[in-house]
C-alpha cells in the first residue's frame, strides 16, 4: 500500500527553523575560515577545525529538525540513534577534508573541484544516511532522477561555500553567502525529500517506539550548544570584531614584524692633537 507523505507537519515552522540553523552553520563556518587567513600567526589548524565542525552541525541539525516535520500518515516514524549519530560525523568529517584541503591549498581549480566533489557527495552521504536511520512500517524508496539532481545540488553549494569561505572577507559579503549557503542546502535536502515514496506494509506491526520528536529534539540540544558557544568565540575575538574596512584593509595586510629601523648617519671621529689657529690670527698676532 502506498503510504501518504508530508513533509510539512508542522507548516512553515521546521523548514524555516532547519534553513536559519543551515545559515548560522554556514555563517560561522565561513567566519573561522576567513579568520584562519586573517593572520599567519594564528593556530590555523583549529580555526579550520572549528570552522568544518561549525558547517558540519549547521548541515546536519538542518537536516533533522526539518526531518520533525516529516511523517507517513500510516505508520508511527523513529530513528535508530547509531545510524543518526553517524550521519553527524560524517557531515563534519567531509566537510573538515574540504576545509581544510582549500584552507592550505586555496581556491585553485584542482584544489576547490577536489575539495567540493568530496563535500557535496559527503552532504549527499550524510542526508540519505540519515534517511537510512528512519524506522518505519514499510519501505522506502527514491526516484532516481530527484536523488541525482539533489547530489548535483549537493556538489554545486559545497563548491560554492568553500569558494566563498577562502575568497570573501567583508563582513556582509559573508553574512550574503552564508544566507545563499542555507539556500542552497535547503534546496537541497527538500530536493532529496521529493524523490521519497513509502510502500506500507500493512496497518499491524507499525513501529512502536518513542515518537520522532523524543528522540531527535534532545539529540538535536548538542549540536545546537556546540554552534552557541562557536558563536561566542568568533563574536569576542579581536580580529573578528573589526570593522568592514579593517576587514578589506589594514587587517588583511597587517605586518607580522615590525619594519627594520633606519641607519644612522656616522658620527665623525674627533680630532686628535691641538687644533691649529686660523691663518689669519697667526698674522696679525705676528706682526
Amino acid at each position: 500500500m502506498q503510504g501518504t507523505v508530508d513533509g510539512f507537519r508542522y507548516g512553515a515552522v521546521t523548514p524555516v527553523a532547519a534553513y536559519l540553523m543551515a545559515c548560522l552553520g554556514g555563517a560561522l563556518g565561513l567566519r573561522c575560515i576567513v579568520r584562519s587567513l586573517l593572520d599567519a600567526q594564528s593556530w590555523k589548524p583549529g580555526w579550520l577545525g572549528l570552522g568544518a565542525a561549525s558547517i558540519g552541525c549547521g548541515i546536519w541539525t538542518m537536516h533533522f529538525i526539518a526531518m520533525i516535520g516529516f511523517q507517513v500518515e500510516e505508520s508511527r516514524i523513529g530513528y535508530d540513534v547509531t545510524l543518526t549519530v553517524l550521519s553527524l560525523v560524517v557531515a563534519v568529517v567531509v566537510v573538515g577534508v574540504g576545509v581544510f584541503l582549500v584552507g592550505y591549498l586555496g581556491a585553485g581549480g584542482a584544489a576547490l573541484s577536489v575539495a567540493g566533489v568530496v563535500t557535496g557527495l559527503g552532504v549527499a552521504g550524510m542526508h540519505y544516511l540519515g534517511m537510512a536511520a528512519i524506522q518505519v512500517n514499510g519501505t522506502i524508496r527514491y526516484a532516481p532522477s530527484a536523488v541525482a539532481l539533489s547530489v548535483l545540488i549537493a556538489i554545486v553549494a559545497a563548491t560554492a561555500a568553500l569558494w566563498a569561505a577562502v575568497t570573501i572577507r567583508g563582513f556582509l559579503a559573508s553574512l550574503g553567502a552564508s544566507l545563499a549557503m542555507g539556500v542552497a542546502v535547503s534546496g537541497m535536502h527538500y530536493t532529496a525529500m521529493a524523490a521519497v515514496t513509502v510502500h506500507v506494509h500493512g496497518t499491524t506491526g507499525s513501529w512502536a517506539g518513542d515518537a520522532p520528536t523524543s528522540l531527535l529534539l534532545p539529540m538535536l540540544v548538542g549540536p545546537v550548544i556546540f554552534l552557541v558557544l562557536a558563536g561566542v568565540v568568533v563574536m569576542f575575538d579581536p580580529l573578528l570584531v573589526l570593522g568592514e574596512g579593517e576587514w578589506n584593509g589594514s587587517a588583511t595586510h597587517r605586518p607580522t614584524t615590525p619594519p627594520p629601523a633606519a641607519p644612522r648617519a656616522p658620527r665623525a671621529a674627533p680630532l686628535s692633537g691641538p687644533v691649529s689657529p686660523p691663518a689669519a690670527g697667526r698674522a696679525r698676532t705676528g706682526g
